[in-house]
């Protein structure tokens, strides 16, 4: 199967697990998961005489579980993963990310970074993505051409800043605006998988005037919006200096019009009372960020007061505050991160558990694209196949505890063997 071709029809055999609930999660051993037209049909233990004649995928004794949406993460960043992780939030995007994002006027540089993010971001667990660009249209035009390619679902920003910024990361408001206007004219339609979404950087580097254009531009064509939102006491306080009109730092973007079922905030670790209330009320989603959390010294979102309230929570490795794109090690650092706020900060809020986490990778992150992140019937058919064969151990072991295990050792021994997003089968060779 190709990446290019219409979604198909078919039968993947094998041990089959995906998510019922936050709590709860199906497993079927030797079950066939049934594909018609790019869409769950269903996992039966047998396979239904409907769908004898469908071709079959014979994966038996490997995992097969849903793709993962990695719903915040940032391409530029990819270029300098793993560097700076000493450093606090505001001091690592000085040292760091401002300069390697001002190499992206530069198309070659920008081609060059693109083409290995694309390609790693194709052979990792991740099926669907929510992608920061940078504030230049022709190196964002060229990222989504290069995502396009791999067959993922993505959604792409080009970012905006016109205040608190390198004077060669900067730009003019009217200009930043007129800008964003031409780049969705130009790629509304392009494209199949890959979707334009409004990117305020973050409420420092953008004023109240761009801001309100930026709704604007959202509203009249209908796009989602990304954002970061509570990430670092220092970047509240620095909010509330901005923008001393607010109630809180969500009301800074809510104000605009910018919250709302289609929107993407990332971290809320300090979210308040009110500023939960108000992402609860919008149905805005939170994309929880253990592992850059942790590293930027930012702190730990309290995320099971959001699964508790029914709130919009997926996961997300935000490269390059987060080290690389594993989402499989995004679950596992999101159960430890939440362990040690419980432990050590607030011990009403019990930890994560790891098929919490996995539902957050799937189906919580997933339903920003629609019924994705299930195999449930009429969910879009996302679904990797994941051999375990070479993670050793004497015992015998149910479907879950293959999976349980895979997120905390997937670098150890196991591998990807076939990708799928809607339907189709993505190239990994």
């Amino acid at each position: 199967m190709d990446s290019k071709t219409e979604p198909k029809s078919f039968v993947i055999k094998g041990d089959i697990c995906y998510s019922t609930s936050p709590q709860e999660v199906s497993c079927t051993q030797n079950g066939y998961l049934v594909c018609v037209d790019g869409k769950s049909a269903g996992v039966f233990g047998e396979l239904p005489q409907s769908y004898a004649e469908l071709p079959l995928v014979d994966c038996a004794g490997q995992l097969v579980v849903p793709g993962m949406s990695d719903i915040h993460v940032h391409a530029p960043q990819y270029a300098f993963r793993g560097l700076g992780m000493d450093l606090e939030l505001l001091d690592w995007l000085n040292t760091h990310t401002f300069p390697e994002e001002a190499k992206y006027a530069d198309l070659a540089y920008a081609g060059d970074a693109y083409e290995i993010f694309a390609d790693d971001l194709r052979h990792s667990a991740t099926t669907r993505a929510v992608v920061f660009g940078t504030l230049h249209v022709p190196a964002t035009e060229l990222l989504m051409d290069d995502l396009e390619a791999t067959g993922l679902v993505t959604y792409v920003g080009k970012v905006n800043m016109d205040r608190n910024s390198p004077d060669n990361l900067v730009e003019d408001s009217v200009e930043s605006a007129e800008a964003t206007r031409r780049w969705v004219a130009d790629v509304t339609g392009r494209y199949e998988r890959t979707h334009p979404i409004i990117t305020p950087r973050f409420t420092p580097s953008v004023t109240d005037g761009l801001m309100a254009e930026l709704a604007d531009i959202a509203h009249q064509n209908d796009l989602p919006v990304q954002s970061h939102l509570s990430e670092n006491l220092s970047e509240i306080g620095w909010v509330k200096e901005l923008c001393p009109w607010s109630t809180c730092y969500g009301d800074a973007y809510d104000h605009f019009g910018l919250l709302g079922e289609k929107t993407i905030m990332a971290h809320c670790v300090y979210s308040t009372d009110e500023e939960v209330d108000l992402l609860r009320r919008t149905g805005t989603y939170i994309a929880h960020c253990p592992q850059s959390n942790a590293q930027l010294a930012s702190g730990i979102a309290p995320v099971r007061r959001y699964l508790d309230l029914g709130m919009n929570v997926g996961l997300a490795t935000d490269v390059a505050g987060g080290a690389d794109l594993s989402m499989w090690r995004c679950m596992a650092d999101a159960v430890a991160v939440s362990k040690l706020r419980w432990r050590l900060v607030d011990q009403s809020l019990s930890p994560l558990t790891t098929q919490e986490a996995f539902w957050m990778a799937t189906m919580g992150g997933g339903s920003f694209f629609g019924k994705v992140g299930s195999f449930a019937e009429g969910y879009e058919l996302d679904a990797l196949v994941l051999d375990d064969s070479a993670i050793r151990t004497p015992r015998d072991l149910t479907v879950w505890e293959r999976l349980e295990r895979y997120v905390y050792l997937a670098e150890e021994g196991g591998y990807l063997t076939r990708k799928f997003v809607a339907g189709r089968q993505i190239d990994l060779d």
